[in-house]
């Protein structure tokens, strides 16, 4: 679906536009609030198991303990990155990933890049559509649902990928984000790692 990619693509060209002094206030007030760096960066995985680096902006504070290791994630997340990650705000700057062509719109989430060793065969064909803003796992669990629900949700998009499905990915996204379903500010901030479940 290379014509999909052309069009999220401008489509992305003329969001961030529209969106540049929206992007610009968060900007501010996360470099007030949080850190004087404003964007977090992460190495993740996208179409053929490419690597490159997702961005967002930054919900969690750099504060460490007197050995200079990082508090856990629920010390480090403010009030602000809370509130941005309910409105789905810390996302805005992947925009730049669609532009890039790291994403589309619409397909699975790009996953951490340690976790390429610990896919079976199957959960790897995740990686065979380019991952997405959103997708079909997102709008039916995101965070509350297990991993093993998780790659099931991924590998039906793959499998059934179609304009009428990304619609449907469209109009449930919007309507968690305004109901502001499935955003996880519990104590563990993020869903247990893939790599510990792998392990045990």
């Amino acid at each position: 679906m290379k014509w999909k990619n052309k069009m999220d693509r401008w489509i992305a060209i003329v969001m961030l536009l529209l969106l540049a002094p929206l992007l610009l206030v968060i900007a501010i007030l996360v470099w007030v609030k949080l850190d004087k760096k404003i964007i977090f960066s992460q190495e993740r995985v996208g179409l053929n198991e490419k690597i490159f680096n997702i961005y967002k902006f930054k919900t969690m504070t750099d504060e460490r303990d007197v050995t200079g290791q990082l508090l856990p994630d629920n010390e480090r997340l403010h009030s602000f990155g809370i509130a941005l990650r309910k409105l789905s705000l810390d996302e805005l700057p992947q925009l730049i990933n669609v532009i890039k062509g790291d994403m589309n719109f619409i397909g699975p989430r790009p996953l951490l890049k340690e976790y390429l060793d610990f896919y079976s065969e199957e959960e790897k064909k995740r990686h065979n559509v380019r991952p997405g803003l959103s997708g079909w796992a997102q709008v039916n669990g995101r965070n509350s649902i297990s991993w093993q629900e998780k790659f099931q949700l991924d590998l039906f998009y793959v499998e059934n990928q179609s304009l009428k499905l990304d619609m449907l990915i469209y109009k449930n996204t919007m309507l968690k984000v305004i109901r502001r379903e499935n955003v996880n500010t519990s104590e563990q901030v993020t869903m247990e790692r893939l790599d510990e479940i792998k392990h045990a």
